[in-house]
């Protein structure tokens, strides 16, 4: 009996092998009995009658929270990031297959399909929480826009090569001004993605904390720095920027600002889960994806 009595699918299936995976998921599923629910825009891309037609049905991903007690993402970390800002507020964990490329969030390798899912159903598995940011853009105090973030909220010149006048206040508490490409707020989900190429340090992901980390800053004492979780980061952008920066989310969702918003970045209530096998070690991750040294004896 598996632990799991309906099974979400979704996956971004931009080549022949994540179409693959996906199809042995499917004829896995079916040959343990275990009821699925294909996402809309994947039965689409996936282009496969049979499939869709054994699927319980098809729904649109944020749908996939109400009908299912888990969900298996195929693709890379960038599918994982769009399925967990849509899905964390209906509190449906996570599981992700990976075929993209670096992988940190997607850890279920594809020769592996079959034994992993199998003792992920059978109950063996372990649950990781992992906190995202939520950004909220405001111009003379008046709401702009706002969006929720696994990894990082960046603040930067968009198309425009040019550096960034910018304070930063964490619970209210001036820091610093400062003259950069724009800064990366990360969760330390986050810390192993594009702040880990600006130069941030890597967290373990079971820490309550943010990272601030600044991009190509014009002072070499700027560095990044570490809060505490339930800090409160506002960013105010400097009144004389001649361009209007962008704020990212995950490197998917932007909103574009103007000279004086402010950028409010905090924890978000909701947490989401992630799904592993029991062979999971972010450590043992760390050494495979970014080429960390072995054991000096082997």
């Amino acid at each position: 009996m598996s632990a799991f009595s309906a099974i979400g699918l979704v996956g971004r299936l931009d080549n022949e092998r994540a179409g693959y995976t996906l199809r042995r998921i499917i004829r896995f599923l079916q040959d343990q009995g275990i009821a699925f629910v294909l996402e809309q825009d994947t039965a689409e891309l996936l282009a496969d009658a049979s499939a869709s037609a054994a699927a319980q049905c098809l729904a649109p991903l944020a749908s996939l929270g109400e009908r299912c007690d888990l969900v298996i993402v195929v693709g890379g970390d960038g599918s994982m990031l769009g399925a967990a800002r849509a899905l964390v507020d209906h509190g449906v964990p996570l599981l992700g297959v990976n075929r993209g490329r670096l992988g940190f969030l997607t850890d279920v390798v594809p020769e592996d399909i079959e034994t992993k899912l199998g003792e992920v159903f059978a109950g063996d598995f372990v649950k990781e929480p992992r906190f995202l940011l939520t950004g909220q853009v405001y111009r003379r105090g008046k709401f702009m826009g706002a969006s929720d973030a696994l990894n990082d909220v960046v603040l930067h010149p968009g198309k425009f090569i040019r550096m960034l006048e910018f304070e930063i206040y964490v619970d209210g508490h001036f820091v610093t001004s400062q003259r950069s490409d724009g800064i990366i707020i990360t969760s330390p989900t986050g810390s192993t993605a594009y702040a880990l190429s600006g130069g941030g340090p890597i967290m373990h992901p079971a820490l309550d904390a943010i990272g601030l980390v600044p991009m190509n800053p014009h002072t070499l004492s700027s560095r990044p720095i570490v809060v505490n979780g339930s800090s409160e980061i506002r960013v105010l952008i400097g009144e004389h920027n001649s361009t209007n920066p962008q704020v990212t989310f995950d490197g998917q969702i932007h909103l574009k600002t103007h000279p004086g918003d402010e950028v409010l970045i905090r924890k978000k209530p909701q947490h989401l889960t992630l799904i592993h096998p029991l062979s999971h070690n972010f450590y043992e991750r760390c050494r495979s994806k970014l080429g960390w040294g072995g054991h000096l004896l082997e």
